[in-house]
């Protein structure tokens, strides 16, 4: 079987790629135009295929509508010597591997080509069916406890408090506990205590009565009213003005409420489940939040832990957002390899599962090819600083999942950089803890003074150590 086919009306373009696949014994094929290769793609399919855009006939784009209809397993490489905006553009929305402008270096477009074929065969070894999926996903001993507390309050009608980073998913929780609840079939309504100026926050909670202020041309139902028989939901509770805290507390104490401008009392049934980022014991502390209000409010608990504190469950969270951002742009889900999902599971995600998803997003829509490799993640992920996550004594753990990122970024001469950054390391550490004598230092690390000396002139380390 020919593995790579390499299609282009040029002659010394497949000339060059016959030489160069050859020399890396790679099985291949080559054909003119467009239509002598779809006629073959009837008896036979190889694992890539490298098209030129432009050529007499059917054109590549064309070529790459059909492969990708019905043979969407082989990557499709797009190479043309037009490098305009539309070309690109129009290869990747047909769903190509890759898109290689003329003229190419040689070796980037073999390693490419190998890229590819590594591609193919993964995607062909197991391809992974799309599985209905919760709508809640943890393996982590701490989300597990959120699930038990979660089946707990099923038949409670108990205020709930959820804490929590920002990004972490508290929202989901307070959707969970209200789907599992009595009250079901009654509305949800959230309100972001922090995102609505403090001038109109009293009218969405309560609202409006006409002529109540200046531009209340009309009655308004707020928020209670909306969540009547079912759960109103008070995210970043902790940002909720003084004044509205009070009006809130004679809510839950009561049951009753008015709206603004209103002297009719209106009673409230309704579930209340608030949520904040802030510690808001210290800001009862600070007078910042009425202390007995915390108290209504902090019937029951639920702490949701941060990402970093349930990195096992990145894998899973993060096969999940692949689909589900493949499913609402109507494409094929992408791959994680394991060195690329390692390297996730490492990072400590500050902005939590919101920051995941946006991650998983970003390399649907622009990562190359289907199974993503640890070098085609967001920049900002690959060069962020202490970005390791692991345990104390993963050190080696970490330094695989560094060769693994350089070495699928096709870095060279790698150990030419990391054993001086290591030496300078375990240097730096020993003279650290003996306050800059050097004797033990070197004593300490198993090295002569001579030894050590050298090192650090060596190194560049004089005139730091």
């Amino acid at each position: 079987m020919n593995t790579v086919w390499v299609i282009d009306d040029d002659r010394s373009i497949r000339w060059v790629f016959e030489k160069a696949l050859s020399r890396e014994q790679i099985a291949h094929a080559t054909f003119p135009s467009a239509t002598e290769a779809l006629n073959h793609l009837q008896v036979e399919q190889p694992q890539v295929i490298v098209s030129d855009i432009r050529m007499p006939g059917e054109s590549g784009l064309a070529l790459l509508e059909l492969v990708k209809r019905d043979w969407p397993q082989i990557p499709v490489i797009i190479m043309t010597a037009h490098s305009d905006l539309d070309s690109a553009v129009s290869a990747f929305q047909g769903g190509a591997f890759e898109y290689l402008p003329k003229p190419f270096d040689l070796d980037q477009a073999i390693a490419l080509i190998r890229r590819a074929l590594q591609e193919s065969e993964q995607l062909s070894d197991q391809p992974e069916p799309a599985a209905n999926v919760p709508e809640m996903l943890g393996q982590a001993p701490a989300m597990q406890e959120v699930f038990r507390a979660i089946g707990r309050l099923s038949q409670s009608a108990a205020t709930v408090m959820i804490t929590g980073e920002s990004g972490s998913g508290k929202e989901l929780v307070a959707r969970a506990l209200h789907r599992h609840s009595q009250r079901a079939n009654k509305p949800f309504v959230a309100i972001n205590s922090a995102a609505i100026p403090k001038d109109l926050l009293e009218s969405e909670l309560f609202g409006h009565e006409r002529g109540a202020f200046t531009g209340a041309d009309a009655r308004r139902v707020g928020r209670f009213e909306q969540a009547e028989g079912g759960t109103l939901f008070l995210d970043e509770i902790g940002d909720m003005p003084l004044d509205l805290q009070t009006r809130l507390l004679r809510v839950l104490s009561d049951g009753f409420f008015y709206r603004v401008g209103g002297h009719q009392p209106i009673k409230a049934n309704v579930r209340v489940i608030a949520a904040t980022h802030q510690n808001l014991e210290d800001r009862v502390k600070a007078g910042q939040f009425r202390e007995d209000l915390f108290h209504r409010l902090n019937v029951i608990r639920l702490r949701l832990p941060a990402l970093r504190e349930r990195s096992q469950d990145i894998p899973l969270l993060a096969k999940h957002f692949l689909q589900k951002s493949a499913q609402d742009l109507g494409v094929e889900s992408k791959r994680l390899s394991d060195a690329a999902m390692a390297w996730l599971a490492s990072f400590p995600f500050p902005g939590n599962v919101r920051q995941l998803e946006n991650v998983c997003h970003w390399i649907t829509v622009m990562a190359p090819g289907q199974v993503v490799e640890a070098a085609d993640l967001p920049p900002e992920l690959i060069q962020s600083e202490g970005h390791l996550n692991l345990p104390l004594g993963d050190w080696r753990q970490a330094l695989s999942q560094e060769l693994t990122l350089r070495l699928t970024r096709g870095d060279a001469r790698i150990l030419d950089e990391i054993m001086p950054a290591f030496e300078r390391t375990v240097i730096e550490a020993a003279l650290i803890h003996t306050g800059g004598k050097r004797i033990e230092a070197a004593e300490l690390l198993g090295w002569g003074r001579n030894t050590l000396t050298r090192k650090i002139q060596e190194l560049g380390m004089d005139e730091t150590v």
